[in-house]
């Protein structure tokens, strides 16, 4: 069954027809003067050259009288309120209780969508700027799985590269007789990386043998490739337990490091040069655009093959974009990166585009999000002015929440109690993040993403816990709905909320905006706050009980699968 949006604007859109005017497209929306509002008029009586009041009223006079719409009025300019009946809304609410799905359908079904996410690097431990990409990406893989689509999940590791050659060199030269406490840990590997970064750049002997080491990796020496895979393993450990932590759906088989793709480089260069795509410039092969300039006013190219014959990231995002649409038969890519790369991607995809390897069907969508910032309005630093390690973030966040919960829950102690910290902090630091604009920057404040009140993820599972307990009290009871009894406003409003859980995945999925989801959810569950403070369910007896006990069932139910969808628990209790 549709969504009572859906039903109207049909409903709507045939009134028209009768009137000879199929070119109406009503936009069908929640109104403060009624239960909708449906515009389009106005375009279709500028097109006519008419009064869009009159037309307005033509189409009123024209509405299905099939018991739906209770009312119907001309509004402003040439507007229609719309106001259901009372049957209507309970139809709707008995349809959504008995549907698994929550009266969500499958529009992504048979479409195939390769999303890019997380992308740490082998040897580096994952910091606060890796947060974003991973959350904002396990949620839109997250709402496209839930909507039927096929979901191609890609961490786009950084594996490859001079910085191996420098590790492997200085691992050699350096050799560790006894291990350290923390020796295989990401802190061992973090501690090299800086040593050997600080020789590499302060002696130009040891950097011209990292360079030859890198060689020695290209061309497969065993020795250096025995210690290129240990560090990498020993990476990729360390980024499933951080997932793990997470709680996001990333695992060992969805990396794909920039390695997977160095044999193909040179064939992909040879391509681009034969399609006269990218051209030799000073040594290297790059790729021009006439509007991409630097401040100098010089050509900005994107360099798919150094002077020197290596290949950045450019050529390994190339043949990636490659990989995934001749391979993986992508119907569209998402990749959800720093908002600071916008540049590189658009001069990718041009690239692919005019290279063949992304046909017009295919969409390629730079999937942007802001940073976050500390409280002094800066990229969040530690106090010492490093970056944040993401652990460290994630560590603090649930032993806040451990206090959160102990004073709200005295009973619950020992693994009892560190979990439900684990899930109210985690759900914390991922909603705060979620319920921002993606594009957007935001401030990283534990104090307030803990709050019990406001736009907060412990509100949204405190509200579900809540429901879960009246419930639990009224154990034994039906909820069922009688479709004739009478419906209090705080009720109509939780119906009519409750039945935009469909429409707002969509909007979600068109734009690839998680915080929508976030936004509905909050608003849903001030409307039951208010729906539980005038419309008692407990207390009330006969069918009217069932009917707000059917209401609470849906709510339950609807804010735990929001919740799921954003990658956030939902526990029966806090």
């Amino acid at each position: 069954m549709p969504s009572l949006a859906s039903s109207l604007s049909d409903c709507v859109s045939a009134a028209a027809a009768r009137l000879g005017m199929a070119d109406l497209a009503p936009q069908i929306r929640r109104s403060e003067h009624a239960d909708f509002q449906s515009d389009g008029v106005l375009a279709a009586a500028r097109a006519r050259r008419r009064n869009p009041r009159e037309i307005a009223a033509e189409v009123v006079a024209r509405l299905s009288a099939d018991g739906r719409v209770a009312a119907a009025q001309v509004a402003g300019p040439g507007f229609v309120n719309l106001d259901l009946t009372d049957g209507a809304l309970l139809a709707q609410l008995t349809d959504r209780l008995t549907d698994p799905r929550l009266g969500v359908g499958t529009p992504e079904a048979g479409v195939t969508t390769v999303v890019d996410y997380s992308q740490p690097n082998i040897a580096k431990e994952m910091h606060v700027g890796h947060l974003r990409s991973t959350i904002i990406g396990d949620a839109l893989v997250r709402v496209l799985e839930h909507l039927g689509g096929t979901v191609v999940r890609r961490n786009h590791i950084g594996d490859w590269g001079t910085q191996f050659g420098m590790l492997i060199q200085h691992q050699v030269e350096h050799p560790e007789p006894t291990a350290p406490q923390d020796a295989g840990t990401m802190r061992r590997l973090a501690t090299l990386y800086r040593r050997a970064r600080a020789d590499f750049d302060a002696d130009p002997a040891f950097a011209d043998r990292a360079r030859r080491r890198v060689v020695a990796l290209q061309a497969g020496d065993p020795a250096t490739v025995a210690a290129w895979r240990d560090i990498v393993a020993e990476s990729t450990r360390y980024f499933t337990e951080v997932y793990d932590r997470l709680g996001v759906r990333l695992t060992d088989a969805d990396s794909v490091g920039e390695s997977a793709y160095n044999t193909a480089l040179p064939g992909l260069a040879d391509e681009l040069e034969r399609r006269r795509v990218a051209v030799t410039s000073d040594g290297a092969l790059c790729v021009f655009f006439d509007d991409l300039r630097g401040p100098d006013g010089e050509p900005t190219p994107l360099i798919v093959r150094k002077s020197d014959g290596g290949f950045g990231y450019a050529a390994t995002d190339l043949a990636a974009l490659r990989q995934r649409v001749g391979e993986l038969h992508a119907d569209r890519l998402l990749y959800v990166v720093d908002a600071r790369q916008a540049r590189h991607f658009r001069m990718v995809f041009d690239t692919a585009r005019r290279a063949g390897w992304l046909p017009p069907t295919v969409p390629a969508v730079h999937v942007a999000f802001g940073t976050v910032l500390g409280p002094d309005g800066r990229p969040f630093k530690t106090r010492a002015g490093d970056t944040v390690r993401l652990v460290d973030l994630l560590t603090e966040a649930v032993d806040r929440a451990r206090d959160v919960v102990a004073a709200k829950n005295p009973e619950l102690a020992g693994e009892a109690l560190d979990e439900r910290a684990r899930q109210v902090g985690t759900g914390a630091v991922k909603y705060a993040d979620l319920a921002n604009n993606r594009v957007r920057d935001y401030t990283y404040d534990p104090q307030r993403m803990l709050a019990l009140t406001g736009n907060t993820g412990v509100y949204l599972q405190y509200a579900h816990a809540r429901v879960r307990s009246i419930l639990a009290r009224a154990e034994g009871v039906e909820a069922t709905v009688d479709p004739t009894v009478g419906l209090e406003p705080a009720e109509r409003a939780l119906i009519l909320d409750l039945d935009a859980f469909a429409d707002t995945l969509a909007e979600v999925a068109a734009g690839y905006e998680p915080h929508r989801l976030c936004g509905y959810l909050y608003r849903l569950a001030q409307t039951f706050t208010t729906f539980y403070e005038r419309c008692p369910v407990l207390r009330t007896t006969g069918t009217r009980r069932g009917n707000r006990l059917a209401l609470c069932r849906l709510t339950g139910d609807t804010l735990r699968t929001g919740l799921h969808l954003l990658g956030i628990d939902a526990p029966e209790q806090l």
